[in-house]
């Protein structure tokens, strides 16, 4: 049976996903030397490092942009968290922190798993998919949402987008880096036998996210209610009807932990990781989770005009996934948003100033 890595290095490691990571692997492998780097960059990421500290974990401040702020290595796996992960980063100004952190920061990762003949595991995003052929697919409207139609030999369906969807066209600043990052890699696993693979996170939500406007929208939807502070329906009508399918944490961690285990049989793979319809939410849906679980109403209003590269709808379709494992998405969305408001509840004072 294939022995877990001896030595992690996750980059990224004192945000969300980074830093949830760093203490589920761990806490389950004691004897595993997990190090996280992170240039602390965005603004919370600060409050992680006490955490990581009291699990065991190793902190090396350094920004993925320059090779030598990388931790001595060698380590036997990389895993690839750091990101700018705003969607919308890059449009009121330079882009340059953008192209510079989400490509090349993926290209000097990549230099290090060379050198020392590690595993590479990417933390991509579902917003490679470009937006045009997102936006065209068929869709209704009910109460609370939209949804998608099903149309015969679509790559996209109600059940959500599959990896077969069309790569072609306008994604997002954000959304580009990330798609040339998966073929960078793709050149470094033919041209050089990396052993790398790649999963196409959407909405991953749960403790420790610091939720903004742009990116984090459960942990803000919670975070807001928790702290009453007001909140706003943008773009699609302003009627709060557009969908994202969400995917705890913790779910992803369990998968990134079996991947780890056995990479043999997970190298090559590129392929959706998300919550899909079973665990989806519209952004009028989750006001009332939030209302139902914090016990308070916030003030809501309305701005009807769309923001940059912004989707109507969009929801993984995980069979490609699922038909290579037993690991399924356990946490739904409630109980995500139950699980962030007790975090908000426990760390109240030090979150305060950054809602």
């Amino acid at each position: 049976m294939p022995a877990f890595p001896e030595s992690i290095l996750i980059t990224g490691g004192a945000g969300f996903a980074g830093g949830n990571l760093a203490v589920f692997l761990k806490l389950r492998h004691a004897k595993t030397r997990v190090v996280t780097m992170d240039n602390l960059h965005r603004p919370g990421s600060e409050l992680n490092l006490p955490r990581l500290r009291e699990a065991g974990v190793e902190f090396a401040q350094g920004d993925i942009r320059s090779a030598g702020q990388f931790p001595a290595g060698p380590f036997e796996a990389i895993l690839e968290c750091s990101a700018e992960p705003s969607v919308l980063a890059g449009y009121a100004g330079s882009p340059d922190y953008l192209m510079e952190t989400n490509f090349l920061g993926t290209y000097r990762c990549l230099e290090k798993a060379r050198q020392w003949q590690g595993k590479f595991l990417f933390l991509s995003t579902s917003r490679v998919y470009p937006i045009a052929p997102l936006e065209a697919h068929p869709w209704r409207e009910n109460d609370t949402r939209f949804e998608w139609l099903d149309v015969a030999g679509a790559p996209i369906s109600s059940q959500g987008v599959q990896e077969a969807c069309a790569t072609q066209g306008a994604r997002s600043l954000y959304g580009l880096t990330k798609f040339a990052s998966e073929g960078l890699i793709e050149e470094y696993r033919a041209g050089f036998g990396l052993r790398a693979a790649i999963n196409r996170c959407g909405v991953i939500a749960g403790p420790w996210q610091m939720g903004k406007v742009d990116q984090g929208v459960v942990s803000l939807w919670v975070l807001r209610h928790y702290f009453g502070k007001p909140l706003a329906y943008i773009g699609y009508g302003g009627a709060g009807k557009q969908v994202r399918d969400v995917l705890h944490v913790d779910d992803l961690c369990e998968l990134v932990e079996e991947q780890l285990a056995n990479f043999g049989a997970w190298d090559g793979w590129l392929g959706n990781v998300g919550g899909g319809l079973k665990h989806s939410t519209s952004l009028r849906e989750l006001t009332a989770l939030c209302r139902e679980v914090a016990g308070k109403e916030v003030a809501l209003s309305s701005e009807p005009a769309n923001r940059q590269a912004d989707l109507r709808l969009f929801l993984a379709d995980c069979g490609r996934l699922f038909a290579r494992t037993a690991w399924r998405p356990r946490r739904d969305v409630k109980q995500t948003v139950s699980d962030i408001f007790h975090w908000a509840r426990a760390h109240e004072k030090e979150l305060q100033p950054l809602v």
